[in-house]
């Protein structure tokens, strides 16, 4: 079996996998240790592992799993299943990486965008012959809602709610709807200039957000909470079939 750890920017999370098939899931709290990890993990039998991280790991940590397992951090230098185009792979977030290896995985022969919307809303495209291109990376809801209140002398921290309109009435509501609608019209936006240069499109759409975008879009679009985890599996196998 294979675990799968994605350190990400506010939580980490966890997954085991059975070959391609993902048995378990979960979230670890932050500053987690190995003991916790343990627990978690109860009596399953592990031999492979694997970490995509774009906040760091605990050297302790890191020590300890490249000592039980068969261990991979993925990074610019790790080989893919997939062709990385992008100019500076050494900057690209690994967690963009894994979904772009999942989405080709998930839907081969098939121009994909990947919409991971968590922290910051991060767009993706990988084409029907497996090449990755890149995207682009914009704020978050909670990271525009902050933005506003930090960078402004009167603007107040607004809370997301649901909207009921999408015209704002008064302050509050005009910040709420600048952030929320603002960035759900951003990603219909951003679908429909993709489509326009690239033709008929796969849209996936993952991360924390996922569920309040996929209410509010009009597009039809694919949603899996698991793509980060699914697709560092995906590289944790193929790394592991080279071995062989």
């Amino acid at each position: 079996m294979n675990l799968i750890i994605d350190i990400g920017n506010t939580r980490t999370k966890v997954g085991v996998f059975s070959g391609e098939k993902l048995l378990k899931k979960g979230i670890l709290d932050k500053g987690w240790s190995m003991k916790a990890l343990d627990q978690w993990l109860g009596k399953k039998k592990i031999k492979h592992a694997a970490v995509s991280t774009t906040a760091g790991i605990n050297k302790n940590i890191e020590q300890a799993l490249n000592k039980r397992f068969y261990y991979l951090r993925l990074s610019h230098k790790t080989a893919l299943p997939i062709t990385n185009a992008y100019k500076t792979p050494e900057t690209l977030g690994r967690d963009r990486l894994s979904v772009a290896v999942a989405a080709a995985d998930l839907f081969p022969k098939k121009n994909c965008l990947i919409i991971d919307a968590g922290t910051c809303i991060t767009y993706d495209f990988i084409d029907k012959k497996g090449v990755y291109h890149g995207g682009s990376i914009a704020p978050g809801i909670e990271m525009r809602l902050k933005a506003m209140n930090a960078f402004t002398a009167n603007l107040p921290l607004i809370q997301r709610k649901k909207l009921s309109q999408t015209i704002g009435k008064d302050t509050e509501t005009s910040i709420r709807t600048g952030a929320q609608h603002g960035a759900t019209m951003e990603i219909e936006g951003n679908i429909e200039h993709y489509t326009a240069l690239f033709g008929r499109l796969q849209v996936l759409l993952t991360g924390g957000d996922a569920k309040y975008f996929a209410k509010n879009l009009k597009t039809q679009i694919f949603v899996n909470q698991n793509l980060v985890l699914l697709g560092l599996n995906k590289i944790l196998n193929y790394n592991v079939q080279l071995l062989e």
